[in-house]
């Protein structure tokens, strides 16, 4: 469990979540120096605003936190995580509910844990001094390994390119394996062109480390079929269609995608989840050297399909083409990919809010309400088919870019398509998550620097459909 639950209940404080219609009857039954002090401090129940009231020896006996007035607008599940920062050391408890939603007090003692997370590789980092007792009623094992899977993959996110290379990456996969029994192969280097993996070979054959294609594979093999792809792209210079300096600073996180396919994988596996679960992460760099892929190539791809390179900083859905095509064939339940893919996608929702695309209608609407039911949000955007001929190759059978500057984010995921197949019938579904992977400035529970980014929504969803209630 996390470094900020405390062991044990005893001697904790308490913080009451206070509306501003229920402020009046709090505040009477707040002992008079408490009420006193809360009053003299100017609090009004303001979301987010938070008053640590003292007892008459001038201790902290008591915290209050403003959950708002009910305007009409959506609360943040996660305003409780701004308690961890805020309170004096010691331990503390909820006395009642942070909300009204039938998961306030999970997702508010998630929040306050992943609040008081920091990034430990380079720097000692200070006690957690302020520590929350377990709400009643909250999993422990299930809040414990979401939270592990979390951090796992903010640590990956946020560790420099110069010790998360693709080397690296690969390690954190194969430790990951290992952890949980998992069976994993690797395929790297000129293998992945015997083995028919010719984009991904193409984006990173200029970089120092090979590119390659990690595979890790668990439970039985007639449990239902979940496939997790996620774009590892370790840094992304842009290839020889460089990128400015300014839009280099980030790219250490266009690996993303690969720690999310982690981090869903650790809790599907944690739980023992009866499903047989296949990852794939396609692990490059993209790098500029004399043998870099170029504008204007041509390559043949798994799938068959002739690629075009409009652009080289276009490579994350190069790469995850071979991938899909790989998972595509043995035709899985559910397939998931995640990937930085594009600005287009941030410019349309903000970092905060991945648009997701999907082949199944049913299964659209299990992702949007898990993620508002985990505060993991995700928007459905579509995969609008008359865009699909702005990929048409001119000397092939698709460019990698469209022909106009128009929709990135949506034809991005029409390339992807091109390369899903099977799994777009029956029963079957594909989903795909352009996910930004990271926060670029800190709110409650969501300190500034690399997220897993709909990790927990999906969690939720597998498991639910996994149990029955799906």
């Amino acid at each position: 469990m996390s470094e900020a639950f405390a062991r044990s209940a005893r001697g904790a404080r308490p913080v009451w979540f206070v509306s501003k219609e229920s402020w009046a009857d709090h505040a009477a039954a707040l002992a008079s120096p408490a009420r006193a002090f809360a009053e003299g401090s100017g609090f009004t129940a303001a979301a987010g605003q938070i008053v640590v009231c003292p007892d008459s020896d001038g201790a902290p006996a008591v915290a209050l936190m403003g959950l708002g007035g009910d305007d009409g607008r959506r609360k943040d599940p996660f305003l409780a995580g701004k308690l961890a920062s805020a309170l004096p050391a010691g331990v503390w408890r909820f006395a009642n509910a942070p909300g009204d939603d039938p998961r306030a007090s999970e997702l508010g003692a998630l929040a306050f844990a992943l609040a008081s997370y920091s990034f430990r590789r380079y720097r000692k980092p200070a006690d957690i001094k302020t520590k929350l007792a377990l709400p009643d009623g909250v999993d422990a094992k299930r809040l414990a390994r979401i939270l592990e899977a979390v951090v796992f993959a903010r640590d990956l996110i946020n560790t420099p390119a110069n010790d998360m290379g693709p080397d690296a990456l690969e390690a954190a996969a194969l430790a990951t394996a290992k952890k949980f029994k998992a069976r994993a192969k690797v395929i790297r280097g000129d293998d992945l062109l015997k083995k028919n993996f010719p984009l991904i070979h193409a984006v990173g054959r200029a970089a120092e480390q090979e590119p390659r294609l990690v595979e890790l594979t668990w439970g039985p093999q007639k449990g239902r079929k979940i496939t997790l792809i996620g774009k590892g792209v370790c840094f992304d210079t842009g290839g020889l269609d460089i990128k400015p300096s300014s839009a280099m600073l980030l790219m250490k996180k266009d690996m993303a995608g690969a720690a999310v396919a982690l981090a869903l994988g650790r809790m599907i596996m944690d739980a023992g989840l009866k499903v047989r679960l296949r990852i794939l992460l396609p692990i490059v760099e993209n790098s500029v050297a004399a043998n870099s892929f170029r504008p204007g190539d041509v390559y043949p791809s798994r799938k068959g399909l002739t690629v075009e390179i409009g652009n080289t900083d276009a490579e994350g859905r190069l790469i995850l083409a071979d991938a899909l095509a790989l998972a595509d064939e043995e035709q899985p339940e559910l397939m998931f990919n995640f990937a930085t893919l594009t600005g287009a996608a941030r410019v349309a929702l903000g970092p905060d809010l991945p648009p997701f695309y999907c082949t199944s209608d049913e299964v659209a609407d299990e992702i949007l309400k898990a993620g508002f039911a985990a505060n993991d949000p995700v928007w459905r955007l579509p995969l609008w088919d008359p865009y699909d001929s702005l990929l048409d190759g001119k000397i092939s059978d698709i460019n990698n870019v469209s022909s106009g500057p128009f929709a990135g984010s949506i034809t991005a995921a029409l390339f992807l398509r091109r390369f899903v197949e099977k799994t777009t019938t029956g029963k079957s579904a594909w989903a795909h998550f352009d996910i930004y992977g990271w926060n670029p400035s800190s709110k409650p529970g969501r300190p500034e620097g690399g997220e897993a980014q709909t990790a927990r929504l999906l969690y939720d969803l597998i498991e639910a459909r996994c149990s029955g209630r799906s």
